[in-house]
């Protein structure tokens, strides 16, 4: 329904050629290869682990590389952004954000720039001071979840179970909760071991099995390319 309603708005504006999409990541990609639109905003709204749509954009990229993509948030949370990007995407659109700019958004990408606020920015360029971290895909899909990652950086920065729950805004039983399925999906036993795989030293522990990929709900309608960066003004 969102999907549909979200069609007919941009619909509206004449400059665009809305087209009709499915609900399932299945369906959309071989919609997009078909179509072949300028622009496909793919909804962030995924399933339990969170990249259904990141792997969706990813797909895209590699098969359509003409196609640039705007990723539809929920909020701008650091790690969507991160990995919106990451996965290809030339652009992030935040549902708070006023509709009126969407479109600016869509002609902003569409033209080859950037569509990021200031904060998203400076959440990539953050991401960028980091160490290089493996990028926990086997080929069947993502290994870890995006939380799961934040809480690997923050295991690899040195932090405490308590630190990392303060930071992540989580209960140290939940930390210990995802250390457990960290352990366990990277075939370690100890944080060393996590922080040596996280920085690709892998000869140090036996190779995780790979985990079944999950196809999600997402929403379409468009696609990217790095060229200069379009900055929004965040509302204070």
């Amino acid at each position: 329904m969102s999907t549909q309603l979200l069609v007919d708005a941009l619909a509206r504006d004449p400059q665009f050629q809305m087209i009709e999409s499915p609900c399932t990541a299945s369906a959309i990609l071989p919609l997009v290869k078909r179509e072949k639109p300028h622009v496909a905003l793919i909804s962030a709204k995924l399933g339990d682990n969170g990249h259904g749509a990141f792997e969706l954009v990813r797909e895209i990229r590699a098969q359509l590389p003409g196609t640039r993509v705007i990723v539809l948030l929920d909020s701008s949370e650091r790690s969507a952004v991160v990995e919106a990007f990451r996965a290809g995407a030339q652009g992030v659109f935040c549902r708070t954000e006023p509709f009126r700019l969407l479109a600016k958004c869509i002609q902003c990408v569409h033209m080859g720039q950037v569509w990021a606020s200031s904060s998203e920015l400076h959440y990539l360029l953050e991401a960028l001071a980091q160490p290089t971290f493996a990028n926990f895909r086997t080929n069947s899909g993502s290994l870890l979840s995006a939380r799961e990652i934040d809480v690997v950086r923050c295991v690899a920065e040195g932090l405490t179970n308590r630190e990392i729950a303060q930071r992540l805004k989580l209960t140290e039983h939940t930390v210990k909760n995802y250390l457990f399925r960290i352990f366990d999906k990277l075939g370690v036993s100890s944080r060393v071991e996590v922080v040596l795989y996280a920085l690709g030293n892998r000869a140090h522990h036996p190779s995780p099995a790979p985990t079944r990929a999950q196809s999600q709900p997402v929403a379409v309608s468009g696609k990217a390319a790095l060229l200069p960066v379009a900055i929004r003004k965040t509302a204070t």
